[in-house]
């Protein structure tokens, strides 16, 4: 999920962290949850987005049940909450690219 730049960023920060996320930590069936503060590009243009959530399930069908669950669905209503810069749903399988060098 990306978010926009919200009104208030402060508070944007301190409900996510401190409501949002005890929230949607309820959800069971996730692999993964990342999130990320988007920062300037190097040359200072502002990013196009304020911060991502990215949530991982084993399959799509399993990431649909999670968010088709009770919590799922209070974590979702609970975006309108604090997204005052607007909210975008992706959804997509990822892909890990070799990188020569790497040790992954």
């Amino acid at each position: 999920m990306l978010y926009g730049e919200p009104e208030r960023p402060e508070e944007f920060d301190h409900y996510y962290d401190q409501t949002h996320v005890p929230l949607a930590s309820k959800m069971r069936g996730l692999s993964r949850w990342t999130i990320t503060k988007f920062e300037p590009a190097p040359d200072g243009t502002p990013p196009p987005y304020y911060y991502a959530a990215e949530l991982y399930a084993e399959t799509r069908e399993a990431l649909e049940e999670v968010l088709a669950s009770d919590e799922g669905r209070a974590a979702n209503a609970d975006v309108e909450e604090f997204a005052t810069g607007g909210a975008v749903y992706c959804f997509g399988p990822e892909v890990d690219v070799p990188v020569e060098g790497s040790s992954r």
